[in-house]
């Protein structure tokens, strides 16, 4: 009898947050209190395709946690360029966190690491 084959993946919240923002950012999604959802339904597009077209057998998203990583201390210019998080995401990464724990999907963060390496 053959093994069902296990396919695990592990999706960085971070880019697909960031796509998601910048997908829906000429054409915002705003709900009746007046937030931007775009974010999450971006992120929320992804996953569910994930999950129906691919079917894997274990998956865990990553998120970034604030504060340096060992790349600042590698290089302390690193990132020091780049502007803040838009508004619409940082309202948007709780409720994304949120959405992953209802999916009963692992949420995966170590300080001083970055979400995919």
């Amino acid at each position: 009898m053959a093994q069902a084959q296990k396919k695990i993946f592990l999706l960085d919240a971070m880019a697909l947050i960031f796509r998601a923002h910048f997908a829906f950012s000429k054409n915002p999604r705003i709900n009746s209190k007046g937030l931007n959802t775009g974010v999450v339904l971006g992120f929320a597009n992804s996953l569910i395709e994930i999950l129906n077209k691919e079917k894997p057998t274990h998956i865990g998203v990553a998120f970034d946690l604030p504060g340096p990583t060992f790349r600042h201390e590698m290089f302390p210019a690193y990132k020091a360029q780049r502007e803040e998080a838009p508004e619409d995401i940082r309202t948007g990464i709780p409720i994304v966190k949120q959405l992953v724990k209802c999916f009963n999907i692992p949420i995966l963060e170590k300080p001083g690491f970055e979400a995919m390496m």
